[in-house]
């Protein structure tokens, strides 16, 4: 199916989205093919597959620099498979993986020095099993368990009080 739809490129502005029911369409046609758009500067702007009218395949989005953007999967217009962006200086985002257009398993956040943000594990699109959030740093800043809709652990804790010379200070005593 890949190299049928290599085979046509339509710039996006000749195409007509049909909202109701989600479908590309050329002249009054669901739409085979890519859909592409570019900048100024001719460089690629986005590329996305379609079949039937519906995304089906490859999406990919560069920055103005021709640096890739963001990549995803498309399966009978569903995301499904890898998705996965970077930030303008080419480190990597975020790394997701999708079922039917559902968030599912493990997910990932960078900052843009490339250091990890965010690990969360997703089930049907809902938090499930340990979440964990870093500082730029590399300390953990928040770590819990969520289950069944409750969270357990520490989120976004902050300590309310200091330890010197192993004594508790508090400016409210």
């Amino acid at each position: 199916m890949e190299n049928s739809i290599q085979l046509v490129e339509v710039d996006k502005k000749e195409l007509t989205l049909k909202p109701n029911e989600g479908l590309l369409l050329i002249n009054e046609q669901p739409f085979t093919g890519y859909a592409v758009q570019h900048y100024n500067n001719d460089f690629m702007a986005e590329k996305i597959a379609y079949l039937n009218g519906k995304r089906n395949g490859i999406y990919k989005k560069w920055f103005e620099t021709g640096l890739l953007s963001f990549e995803s999967n498309y399966k009978d217009g569903l995301q499904d498979g890898t998705t996965r962006s970077w930030w303008s200086n080419g480190n990597l985002r975020s790394v997701a993986l999708f079922e039917n257009g559902i968030a599912q398993g493990k997910q990932t956040q960078y900052y843009k020095s490339g250091s990890i943000f965010k690990e969360m594990n997703l089930l049907n699109g809902r938090e499930d099993g340990m979440q964990t959030a870093y500082r730029e740093n590399g300390k953990i800043y928040n770590n819990y368990e969520a289950k069944n809709g409750r969270i357990f652990g520490l989120k976004r804790a902050t300590l309310c009080f200091n330890l010197e010379n192993q004594s508790v200070v508090s400016d409210t005593l």
